[in-house]
């Protein structure tokens, strides 16, 4: 299906980071969490070297880098196609993996209070989101685009095994069209290996269930890799009628390339089908990326980026003003390990605000318990209207302060 093009705003952006200004030290990352072996890793205060630069409020748009599914989603709807609608829907979902391959380093926790902005016209959506709890650490996210909108709260429980960290992922995703249908899921475990010893490497697995409030439902199978696997990455699933339970429809791919529908009963076929031999295309990843340091995407690069007159439009809680992120993305490791350690002293004191009553900006939990979006953000925006919104990330400081391993 073609979308009808949108002309927009054209807003250039950059396609690779900066050059780093020095050279990267390394550090032993067992002597830092050797002590913490199945213990919650949220806690843990890593030096600035294991960090990406960028945050997890950034990390949160990229699950959108493959918006234009929920656009074609919306015009399937349109048309009275419930089916193709779930299909995309169910694409989106695993799009949303593809550009954690090859990363290998963590992204910034943001301060309490800490928020991220994402005007992208040409995708036809604008993205908010704030860090609303310390503990636990929960990250909630507004976007809009044409015709739906899609909101999530994010809690990752991480414990340390040794040889790997799990993440645990705890919280719903809503994705609602302008003509009232929802789908709801919520994120598989994530598992990073080889962390001491090894290449590193990271995988998705578990079940993912997108539950309709219209005809259909989705259930997807993230398959754990094995040691000996030769064809990781693997999703399959399929789609359900919630009038009858009948399967309607089969899913396959992979999160880091590719997904693939075929219509009808998958227990109908005969012993040894194919499915690939009827397969059609749903979606596939963005062939041209290249590598970048981090191992960043192209989309993943244009995020923490000052365009042309931002900075003056941004609240002084914005993550791409927080220095010791844009001092690791200038490759200014020592000034950014000496920011890092001291905006955790800040945060320290986080807790006794959020024990003192401390409430987002922009977020309300409502009765669910989930984190919905106030509003009013744009708005301010639009007025350069920052009154009582506190400059978080204080006075940056001069001397640059190297790591001591314990």
């Amino acid at each position: 299906m073609e979308i009808k093009a949108i002309e927009f705003p054209y807003i250039k952006r950059r396609d690779n980071l900066p050059e780093p200004k020095e050279k990267e030290k390394p550090v032993g990352l067992w002597s830092i969490i050797k002590d913490n072996i199945g213990k919650d890793l949220s806690g843990v205060c890593l030096p600035v070297y294991f960090n990406e630069p960028l945050s997890s409020l950034q990390k949160c748009f990229e699950d959108l880098e493959y918006s234009y599914l929920v656009d074609r989603a919306l015009e399937w709807g349109k048309q009275g196609n419930d089916l193709m609608r779930i299909l995309n829907v169910a694409a989106f979902a695993v799009s949303g993996y593809a550009s954690t391959e090859g990363r290998q380093c963590k992204p910034f926790n943001p301060l309490l209070g800490e928020t991220y902005e994402a005007d992208y016209p040409d995708k036809g959506l604008r993205f908010f989101s704030e860090k609303v709890s310390h503990h636990p650490m929960i990250v909630a996210c507004h976007c809009e685009g044409r015709g739906w909108k899609f909101w999530a709260d994010s809690n990752l429980k991480g414990k340390f095994w040794g040889r790997s960290i799990q993440l645990d992922p705890v919280g719903i995703i809503t994705l609602q069209f302008e003509d009232g249908e929802t789908f709801q899921w919520s994120k598989v475990t994530t598992s990073i290996y080889n962390i001491i010893i090894g290449k590193i490497y990271c995988d998705h697995y578990g079940t993912m269930r997108i539950k309709g409030s219209g005809n259909y439902s989705c259930k997807l199978k993230f398959k754990e890799q094995s040691i000996i696997d030769r064809n990781p990455h693997q999703v399959h699933g399929f789609v359900q009628d919630n009038r009858t339970g009948e399967k309607v429809a089969v899913l396959l791919g992979k999160w880091d390339e590719a997904m693939y529908y075929v219509m009808g009963d998958p227990t109908t076929k005969p012993k040894g089908y194919d499915p690939m031999t009827e397969a059609v295309l749903l979606w596939e990843r963005d062939k041209s990326v290249t590598k970048t340091r981090y191992n960043l995407t192209p989309f993943a690069i244009s995020l923490n980026e000052l365009t042309s007159g931002l900075k003056e439009k941004l609240p002084p809680t914005d993550s791409r003003l927080r220095p010791d992120q844009r001092h690791l993305e200038n490759g200014e490791y020592e000034l950014a390990n000496a920011e890092k350690l001291r905006l955790e002293q800040l945060q320290r004191q986080a807790r006794k605000l959020q024990d003192r009553g401390w409430q987002p900006r922009w977020f309300h939990k409502d009765e669910d318990g989930c984190y919905r979006y106030t509003g009013g953000y744009w708005e301010a925006r639009e007025k350069h209207n920052w009154d009582g919104i506190p400059d978080i990330f204080g006075q940056p400081c001069d001397i640059p302060v190297s790591v001591v391993e314990e």
